[in-house]
């Protein structure tokens, strides 16, 4: 059977299952949908799924299926291919096996460490480099002696340490390289893929420690903190650190603060809970943070769920610390999923004392919003459209268009991604009207989007 095919009569088969059906639900509509966007006509698709559904057994309805299937051409659609591959991978991922380098990698200083080489007449050096990264997190330390599952998904106390994240150099702005089941990739490596070497969890004077240290070897005394959103793993957040940093060409200490996300479509409303219990860990570690790490220049990220936590965080620190808080050079916030009307009232007149203006990057066209503006029945801060949010002290750009998620196949050069506009932002100290975008104005004021 080919992609597709076996895609949907696995999700059938499955579907049946408790423990698969809400995981795989998810992406099983969205494969159908996406047939029916792009097939000019779906009917004859969506029936022989039908169809298959009521008997998943029937040897004669997964035949049909596929002729249909190849009939319409489906397997010549990007779209439907990609949305195939990760319905597999829900259902059953591959084994992951991390590959380890010949030889440890030296300690990165700057964060950015060429392979090891070998010696005369051995193979090559990998092509893949190391980054550091440092992190804080309250989910819940294992037994595992894999990076991968160091962290769990149950609420911990804090824990700290660090992570090796390995890089192909040729790596892509904004792309997390994994292996594909449409390359035929089963393993994890580093010269292809961005990849979760190690994590070692620390004791907090070491940890603070050895974060100080690498601040001090940065020329502005720099550092980042990275707050993931929901559906994300102690392993991509991990990963999507170490990509950041590389991308962005980073020089200072890259931070992540990672709290116990399902990382699992269905576990939103869990994710709900956890990210509210987070917030003072998370104000606690940012305080601490500030007062010991002698960093100057704090740039602080949020994505999605996590900007509830840290958007709190950030307003305590301003409350009760306003001039040490002043160390957070620029708060970027991307498509915050954050109640428009408590962002607009609450959240934006807390964050009015920061150092620069709050930078917001919103889409009409993040999944994750459309699915959380159904899910609570009013609009959120990362909304764009008719309810863009633009409020003072706060530099609104609608990304509608581009990648407001960091996920997706991204490039500098294109000048088209919110990761590139904060290269700019970070790198270059630019404000909007020196940055690729172009202003809207409107009743409410400006906003700013990017140029076409």
């Amino acid at each position: 059977m080919d992609l597709v095919t076996s895609a949907i009569i696995a999700a059938i088969e499955n579907g049946s299952r408790a423990f698969v059906r809400e995981v795989v639900a998810l992406s099983y509509t969205r494969l159908k949908t996406v047939i029916s966007r792009k097939v000019a006509d779906p009917e004859p698709i969506l029936e022989a799924i039908a169809s298959l559904e009521l008997d998943p057994s029937s040897v004669s309805r997964q035949f049909a299926l596929r002729d249909t299937l190849n009939g319409a051409n489906v397997s010549n659609d990007i779209d439907v291919l990609m949305a195939a591959q990760t319905l597999l991978y829900q259902i059953k991922p591959p084994p992951m096996v991390p590959v380890t380098p010949a030889a440890p990698p030296p300690a990165p200083a700057p964060p950015l460490t060429q392979a090891p080489a070998g010696d005369d007449g051995a193979a090559p050096a990998p092509n893949y480099a190391v980054v550091k990264v440092f992190f804080a997190t309250d989910r819940n330390l294992t037994s595992s002696v894999l990076p991968a599952q160091k962290f769990g998904a149950l609420r911990s106390e804090l824990s700290y340490g660090s992570c090796e994240i390995g890089l192909p150099r040729d790596q892509r702005m904004g792309e997390l390289e994994a292996p594909t089941l449409w390359r035929l990739e089963w393993r994890e490596n580093p010269d292809r893929h961005v990849v979760l070497l190690d994590a070692k969890a620390q004791d907090k004077d070491l940890f603070l420690a050895a974060l100080s240290a690498r601040i001090q070897r940065s020329g502005k005394k720099s550092a980042f903190l990275f707050v993931h959103g929901y559906n994300v793993t102690f392993e991509d957040a991990a990963r999507r650190t170490g990509q950041m940093c590389y991308d962005l060409a980073f020089d200072g200490a890259p931070v992540f603060y990672s709290w116990p996300s399902q990382g699992e479509p269905s576990g939103y409303l869990v994710d709900e809970a956890n990210i509210e219990w987070s917030q003072s860990n998370l104000t606690l570690f940012l305080l601490d943070f500030l007062d010991k790490s002698d960093a100057q220049h704090v740039y602080v990220i949020g994505h999605n769920m996590g900007n509830r936590a840290l958007t709190h965080a950030v307003a305590a620190a301003l409350a009760q610390q306003p001039v040490m808080a002043q160390r957070i050079t620029e708060i970027i916030l991307t498509a915050p999923d954050i109640d428009a009307g408590v962002f607009k009232r609450d959240i934006a007149p807390a964050l009015a004392g920061a150092r620069n203006p709050v930078t917001l990057y919103a889409s009409s066209e993040d999944m994750a919003l459309s699915a959380s503006k159904a899910m609570h029945g009013y609009p959120r801060a990362g909304d764009s459209g008719a309810g863009l949010l633009v409020v003072e002290r706060v530099e609104t750009i609608d990304a509608t268009g581009v990648d407001t998620g960091m996920l997706e196949h991204t490039y500098f050069a294109e000048k088209r991604s919110a990761l590139s506009d904060i290269f700019d932002l970070i790198k270059n100290d630019a404000r909007p009207d020196q940055r690729f975008l172009e202003p809207v104005e409107v009743a409410a004021g400006r906003y700013w989007s990017f140029k076409k």
